[in-house]
């Protein structure tokens, strides 16, 4: 009997640590992509992962491509991104990295909320563009600094740098930066396709500074950042809700 309810007990705990987990998770990611949309809202070039989405949703308002909306495009880049990663790692990719298209999808669906929060901001003056730049760069690298802490499965802009770790052997960071520059080579391919100039409010001087000042930042917040830890492994106040919820949960699945 003892053994029974330790066992219950157990499986409740491993349950509210996945729902707090995720709970911080979700915060995470409107963290992240409240700085990429400061990012686009700055009109001196968005992110790197948010470059692709960005020219399409602009091709999407000119009717020259499906009218998407720029979280919507990021979902479907996400989707091909996983794909990939199928491709290349193929019986070595593990099914639970499946997760990501649910990741992908509630950033994209995350996106398009901050740039209806965003969209009062102009970037009207260079030097307001520049505030609003480096505010986004700082910003999204905490929202990252956050989610790589939470220990969940990895974004697929992150998932396809690691498949290609994985089956090429080039050391994570290089591959990352191979990443990046094909994201932005098809950026700006796909804005002289779509509008026969390179589109520099798309991939412009505040891409490259997104490309050095978020994974600068990262590594220096890193540190800083065991007050998160203690968050995450933290049982909040409302925990009989959430452990009835466990409860329901254990039970009708076992």
């Amino acid at each position: 009997m003892n053994t029974l309810s330790q066992s219950e007990t157990t499986a409740k705990e491993k349950i509210i640590s996945f729902i707090w987990q995720h709970v911080l998770l979700l915060v995470s990611l409107f963290i992240m992509t409240f700085g990429v949309a400061l990012s686009v809202r700055s009109n001196l070039g968005s992110s790197v992962i948010s470059t692709i989405p960005f020219v399409m949703s602009l091709a999407g308002e000119a009717a020259k491509a499906p009218g998407l909306t720029i979280g919507e495009y990021t979902y479907v880049m996400n989707f091909f991104l996983v794909g990939l990663q199928i491709l290349i790692l193929r019986r070595r990719f593990h099914l639970v990295q499946l997760f990501q298209l649910i990741i992908g999808f509630v950033f994209g669906f995350l996106l398009d909320i901050n740039m209806w929060l965003t969209s009062a901001f102009t970037g009207d003056g260079l030097i307001w563009q520049i505030v609003m730049q480096l505010m986004g760069c700082l910003v999204l690298a905490i929202g990252i600094s956050l989610e790589i802490r939470c220990g969940s499965v990895t974004m697929p802009g992150e998932g396809i740098t690691v498949a290609v770790t994985k089956a090429s052997g080039i050391p994570f960071a290089k591959a990352k930066i191979m990443v990046d520059i094909s994201l932005v080579a098809i950026a700006v391919s796909l804005g002289y396709f779509y509008f026969g100039q390179w589109q520099w409010h798309v991939v412009g001087i505040g891409t490259l500074i997104a490309m050095i000042f978020v994974g600068a930042t990262v590594r220096y917040l890193d540190p800083h950042m065991e007050w998160f830890n203690r968050l995450l492994y933290y049982r909040p106040g409302f925990r009989r809700y959430v452990y009835g919820l466990a409860r329901y949960i254990y039970r009708h699945f076992n």
